[in-house]
């Protein structure tokens, strides 16, 4: 079993630490290009962003306070739902999450040797054997060193927008063309962008037997961590847009990079290297562990093999299950150019988060969801659930569609190899 030793502080470090990863680096500027420069349509896009966080988020605070366990929205599907609902969400994560994670491993490299592919990748393998080798440590020193990340992550950040507010001097007309004849659809595909910026809350239910009180904490960390990011990355727009100007915004491959140089001379732009460098290897810490955990919940209902379910007895932590995860990211990094390919990982987060609304909008009341004559969990409408899955089904299928269709075969193959599993178990022995 695993063991309860995450304080409310705690959690809400871990949901932080996975929201403010790299993506505040670079998804503002690709939102601004999508958008199409337009401060107005950026911060449409921004807004519509948040309202399918928050909706997701409302939905996985009351899915937690009745189903307190590790696994996040696979348990939630498959009690709520079905078991094959259960699957998808699991699957999506696990192959969407890994696929991320070896990013942003290669991302790092990238950062420390931006001209040596082979080194870049090396590092990378690096960085994964040492993330991993906190995760096993304990789940208490993955909060603690999410924290210790965090710190100089938006400390840089406060810095930049505080520059860009009182340095920046570019003006608000300003303005990149591109999208001015499809403006829905550059604030649809930017509202994709940045959502999977928000998405990161899901790491603390995917820990919910870790959780000290869990019906408590789980649902305060997750709206804190929530409302914390949001009001960083409002924050942080206003500056970069102050600094670099719409145009500029939308053109820039390193906005918070760029934004230091232009407000404060070209000797600072190393801080937002670090930041970024330290900012990925916090989102890879706590992804490792949220899919680690996943991972165990689907091997103890034999829908992954059994033995990542497996939890060593010192430190608590699923240790074969964490394992697989790092030898399976490392591959990725050593054999795959998979910053070009990971887009399909967004097609699978809206879907494990359409789950989660779906599962959430089957709930009736009373602390086991199933008591009709009391209040619904958080008092949470139902509308909510519904404008949360109509939203993740709206943004999922307007992402690229070399994205989606590659996900729904990773989906393919999944239940494709579940039902065989299933009908061997079925078959009857000679």
């Amino acid at each position: 079993m695993l063991q309860r030793r995450l304080t409310l502080p705690h959690a809400i470090a871990i949901g932080l630490g996975s929201m403010i990863g790299a993506g505040v680096f670079t998804a503002i500027g690709l939102a601004a290009a999508l958008t199409g420069g337009h401060p107005g349509l950026l911060f449409a896009a921004l807004g519509l962003a948040v309202l399918t966080a928050l909706c997701n988020a409302l939905s996985t605070a009351q899915l937690a306070t009745v189903h307190p366990e590790s696994g996040g929205t696979y348990v939630y599907g498959r009690r709520q739902l079905h078991p094959l609902a259960g699957f998808l969400a699991g699957w999506g994560f696990v192959t969407g999450k890994t696929a991320s994670v070896a990013a942003m491993a290669t991302t790092v490299g990238l950062y420390l040797f931006p001209d040596q592919p082979l080194a870049a990748r090396l590092a990378g393998v690096a960085a994964v054997v040492v993330l991993t080798g906190v995760a096993m440590a304990g789940v208490t020193r993955t909060a603690q060193a999410t924290m210790a990340i965090l710190v100089p992550v938006v400390a840089v950040l406060a810095l930049t927008t505080a520059a860009g507010l009182a340095l920046g001097d570019r003006g608000a007309g300003d303005v990149a063309g591109g999208l001015g004849d499809a403006p829905m659809a550059g604030v649809l595909m930017g509202a994709g962008v940045l959502f999977f910026a928000f998405a990161g809350y899901a790491r603390v239910a995917t820990m919910g037997e870790e959780v000290i009180d869990p019906r408590r904490t789980i649902p305060r960390a997750i709206l804190i961590a929530l409302g914390l990011t949001v009001g960083l990355y409002t924050l942080v727009t206003l500056g970069l847009l102050a600094a670099l100007g719409p145009r500029g915004l939308a053109l820039s491959p390193a906005p918070v990079r760029e934004a230091l140089e232009v407000t404060l001379g070209s000797g600072w732009g190393w801080l937002a290297l670090v930041a970024a460098g330290l900012a990925s290897a916090g989102a890879m810490l706590n992804l490792l562990t949220g899919i680690s955990r996943t991972a165990l919940a689907m091997a103890r209902e034999s829908d992954l093999p059994r033995p990542l379910a497996r939890v060593h007895e010192r430190t608590g932590t699923p240790w074969v299950g964490q394992l697989a995860v790092a030898v399976a990211v490392i591959l990725l990094v050593l054999t795959t150019d998979i910053l070009t390919v990971v887009g399909f990982s967004s097609f699978g987060v809206l879907a494990y988060y359409a789950v989660a609304n779906l599962a959430a909008l089957t709930l009736r009341g009373g602390e086991d969801g199933r008591d009709a004559a009391l209040p619904r969990p958080l008092r949470v409408p139902r509308a909510v659930n519904v404008l949360g899955l109509v939203l993740c089904l709206v943004l999922a299928f307007t992402l690229p569609p070399l994205s989606v269709v590659a996900m729904l075969a990773v989906f393919l193959i999944g239940v494709g190899g579940r039902a065989f599993v299933l009908a061997g178990r079925d078959r009857p022995p000679r």
